[in-house]
């Protein structure tokens, strides 16, 4: 009798996500592999803790790693289903690192857990310049859990899941035929957690949550004491305390992103872009919440309680880590995205420039030219030009 041969399923990166991913994913119908700069630093068997804003564990979860090797030909062939585990700015690079060794005639399916940044783009990217003719598109709008690594390679945290989650395909019968692998990503676990299928890519990339929610809280501390604490014990936790300002930053910022969001629906009557949602909108779908302002939000929020502002000990103080994924994330693959399409549109977009302005002080960087439009030869930058699309018709897809 012929036994069914395993899904092979092959994670890229070892962030957060990975840790929570081999344990929820774990079946006796799947083989998971890790491709990792530090194979020799991941154990057989992964652990992931479910714990409380106090630190105490409600469950804990273990799921079987077959393989973690740093040579993609080794891992990368077999896969059938890619997933990117690491932070928003690399998924390019990775993109371009792995293609050469995935099958290119077999149905392979690649994605990530957090789709902002126009994930779906850079596949289209590989898949032209690499003849990758059956590879197909997946994105995730937020990451199902809040995760964080307890030990590397060995043990994550979570603190708990979103209420309902929103997935774009390329090929949307993708959604149905993988149904139980994202199944077991959330509501198998925690009884919550269910995927909704968005009807194209662009409402999750303007579907905003980090890309407004970490500039804008980073640069309304930075107002405050110019991003410096002289003690550790000073630093404002990132959620827990949010205060009025922020608050006010944050909606000045997703109300540009409303007017960009706006315009589409206009300039595309013809079609539906049900998850493409403001903040708070995004926010009580995603956690079926009845918070009623921003601040509240975050504040009563048990997931995001223990989270801590990203700070580095220099000149005898601390400070706003500036090397942090929040910028090189949400700037990059998120307000110069934003921005770009505004240009398009001709919207006047007053505080992305605000805080583009703000952003590129911060990284020594030039983002935007003295006309607030974008340096598109800016080598970082995640605008859809950079991928050689001109017209706002070349992403809405």
């Amino acid at each position: 009798m012929k036994h069914k041969s395993k899904t092979q399923i092959t994670l890229v990166g070892g962030g957060s996500s990975a840790h929570a991913l081999i344990p929820f994913l774990d079946h006796p119908d799947r083989e998971i592999r890790i491709l990792t700069r530090n194979p020799k630093e991941w154990q057989s068997n992964i652990v992931i803790e479910w714990q409380d804003s106090f630190e105490k564990i409600n469950a804990t979860y273990s799921g079987k790693l077959s393989e973690a090797s740093s040579d993609p030909a080794k891992i990368i062939p077999e896969a059938v289903i890619i997933i990117l585990c690491m932070p928003v700015f690399q998924y390019r690079v990775a993109l371009h690192h792995i293609a050469k060794y995935i099958h290119p005639k077999k149905n392979v399916l690649i994605g990530t857990v957090y789709g902002q940044g126009g994930f779906n783009w850079m596949v289209e990217e590989i898949k032209k310049k690499f003849n990758l003719h059956h590879l197909s598109t997946f994105t995730i709008g937020l990451i199902p859990w809040v995760c964080r690594v307890k030990t590397y390679g060995k043990t994550g945290i979570t603190y708990g899941p979103k209420a309902v989650n929103v997935v774009a395909f390329d090929d949307q019968n993708k959604f149905f035929s993988t149904a139980d692998i994202f199944h077991d990503m959330c509501f198998k676990w925690f009884k919550t957690g269910m995927f909704k299928l968005a009807e194209n890519f662009i409402s999750l990339t303007l579907s905003v949550d980090n890309q407004i929610i970490h500039p804008s809280r980073l640069y309304a501390m930075y107002q405050k004491s110019k991003g410096i604490w002289d003690n550790l014990d000073d630093v404002p936790l990132f959620y827990r305390d949010y205060d009025d300002f922020s608050a006010q930053t944050l909606k000045d910022l997703d109300d540009d992103y409303s007017l960009i969001r706006q315009h589409i629906i206009g300039h595309y009557p013809n079609q539906t872009f049900t998850y493409m949602l403001d903040y708070l909108s995004l926010e009580r779908l995603s956690y079926q919440s009845i918070n009623e302002s921003i601040k509240e939000s975050f504040t009563s929020s048990k997931t995001l309680a223990t989270i801590k502002t990203p700070v580095v000990f220099n000149n005898n103080h601390w400070e706003i880590d500036k090397n942090h994924r929040f910028f090189h994330d949400d700037v990059y693959y998120g307000l110069c995205i934003a921005k770009w399409i505004a240009s398009t549109m001709n919207i006047n977009v007053k505080t992305i420039d605000n805080m583009l302005r703000w952003s590129q002080e911060m990284l020594n960087d030039k983002i935007l030219d003295d006309n607030n439009q974008l340096i598109e030869r800016n080598p970082q930058s995640g605008s859809p030009s950079s991928y050689g699309y001109q017209t706002l018709n070349d992403i809405i897809k």
